[in-house]
């Protein structure tokens, strides 16, 4: 299974086929290379409004950031705890 990229013209254009020209997902999936399952994803996406895609993109953006500082913070913990064992240690 390839993992290709496409443009969000690419996309918005598969989406229009199935969505304003009545073409089955099946067909313009088979048409353009892409799994139906990709073009299904794409509809869910581009069958919103504009400023709701948006603020999805935003508030995907902010998860992925929340996950990298809980990672950091997480890594930070572990450390600390290593730290205070081997002077708990240390000190006795």
């Amino acid at each position: 299974m390839s993992n290709s990229r496409y443009t969000e013209e690419f996309k918005i254009e598969a989406v229009k086929q199935v969505a304003d020209r009545g073409h089955s997902v099946a067909e313009v999936a088979a048409r353009l290379g892409v799994s139906g399952h990709s073009l299904y994803q794409w509809i869910k996406r581009y069958s919103k409004p504009t400023e709701q895609r948006q603020q999805d993109d935003e508030l995907q953006a902010e998860i992925r950031r929340l996950k990298s500082e809980l990672k950091r913070v997480s890594e930070e913990r572990d450390i600390l705890k290593k730290a205070t064992a081997y002077f708990a240690r240390e000190s006795d």
